[in-house]
């Protein structure tokens, strides 16, 4: 098969080297916008700290020609041409193909005044990173404002500060990663980010990006306007799909995927930041943006492209801080439990939130040793009413009480 994958991030690089492993005589071109081999953009702040480019470049920087991939960069998708089967280059170049798999990842999402203007910086991509850290090592910035205090923005925060740059958090919510994390457990990420030197501005509304020609500052709800060296765009990402209007595939936030991730065109598969695909927790439509399941997503995606029949069971959101110097994991979701379940000790906390005796979600701060046996749980949907509040306390892991326990049931 003439396979054509867009995108290289890990969903992409995946894909393409399902598809070269089960179909060695088939061809793969595999487009990124980007001049950099295929890289994780989860190790970039690892990569940026320490200068260690193993883990950025996971499939190391020569996969490509290892696998016998045609990879071509700074290739921008204009369009599909469904009928023709062809996908449309900016400069009007048509790649034909068999098999299509979508894996164009996701881009900054600002809608802000003035998020267009020249220096609005984002931490999205290897190229504006790579400006925006280097901006820093040269000595241009010493001061950052960051608008959003999603996970992104913290990750950021944290390197900059490491950098030696003073950083403030700007955000809309009360609390930082309102969208992953409970309150209690952003308590403690608050405390380890000002450990770190990083300020908070939290519960404020971040109304415009200010400057002429070039941004300056950020403009608040109530007239303030601050300024600093570095002005960083944090406040979400959303799936690159531009380049789909008119090809009759069906895509709102994301691309529409059925339950073995093809869209609604046969042939044409999807997988990554890009893919609504079902929740395993909730069954509905959602973009689980995360490397794990990027990955799993492109294997089934590529195997399917190729014949197999398999089923993409869902997946969960499930995200973790590395860097803030205190371990957080926060898996499943939050939302109408019927009881939660907490325990803490120090920088230790552990909540656990159930409906109907099932693990729905849980958060863990500190001691995170507990995290794989709570998603086993929760993906099983296994009823831990037996444990009551011992399901929180510490030793609930130790070696097979937990399965011993549910096997006695």
């Amino acid at each position: 098969m003439r396979a054509v994958v867009i995108g290289t991030g890990p969903a992409g690089i995946t894909a393409a080297e399902t598809l070269r492993a089960q179909d060695p005589s088939g061809s793969v071109v595999a487009l990124s916008t980007e001049p950099y081999p295929p890289y994780s953009p989860a190790a970039m702040a690892d990569h940026f700290l320490t200068g260690r480019d193993e883990t950025l470049y996971w499939k190391g920087d020569g996969v490509a020609e290892r696998l016998g991939i045609e990879e071509r960069r700074e290739a921008v998708v204009g369009a599909i041409d469904v009928d023709n089967r062809e996908v449309v280059l900016g400069d009007d170049e048509r790649i034909p193909f068999e098999g299509l798999i979508i894996a164009s990842g996701s881009r900054l999402h600002a809608p802000l005044e003035g998020a267009d203007l020249a220096g609005v910086l984002d931490f999205k991509s290897m190229r504006m990173a790579n400006g925006l850290i280097g901006r820093v090592k040269r000595g241009e910035a010493r001061t950052a404002l960051i608008v959003g205090n999603g996970f992104i923005g913290v990750e950021l925060s944290l390197l900059l500060a490491d950098l030696g740059v003073d950083v403030t958090i700007i955000g809309r919510r009360t609390w930082i990663m309102p969208r992953v994390l409970d309150r209690a457990t952003s308590a403690v990420a608050e405390q380890g980010l000002a450990h770190r030197g990083v300020k908070l501005l939290l519960g404020v509304e971040a109304d415009a990006f200010v400057g002429t020609p070039s941004v300056t500052g950020v403009r608040l709800q109530d007239g303030r306007v601050l300024e600093a060296d570095l002005i960083v765009a944090a406040t979400g990402v959303k799936p690159h799909i531009e380049f789909l209007g008119g090809s009759g595939i069906v895509a709102e936030w994301g691309v529409h995927v059925d339950d073995n991730l093809q869209t609604s065109v046969p042939g044409i598969y999807a997988a990554g930041d890009v893919a609504e695909a079902r929740d395993w927790l909730t069954g509905e439509r959602f973009v689980h943006a995360i490397f794990p399941n990027a990955v799993t997503q492109a294997r089934v995606a590529a195997s399917n492209l190729l014949g197999a029949k398999l089923t993409y069971e869902g997946a969960e959101a499930m995200n973790s801080l590395k860097h803030l110097g205190i371990p957080i994991v926060a898996m499943g979701t939050i939302d109408s439990p019927d009881d939660v379940l907490r325990w803490s000790s120090g920088q230790s906390l552990r909540s656990v939130y159930l409906r109907d005796g099932t693990i729905i979600a849980a958060q863990l701060a500190g001691d995170i040793r507990s995290a794989g046996v709570y998603r086993s749980l929760m993906l099983r949907r296994a009823d831990v009413s037996c444990f009551g509040r011992g399901l929180v306390e510490p030793g609930f892991d130790i070696g097979n009480v937990v399965w011993d326990a549910l096997a006695a049931r």
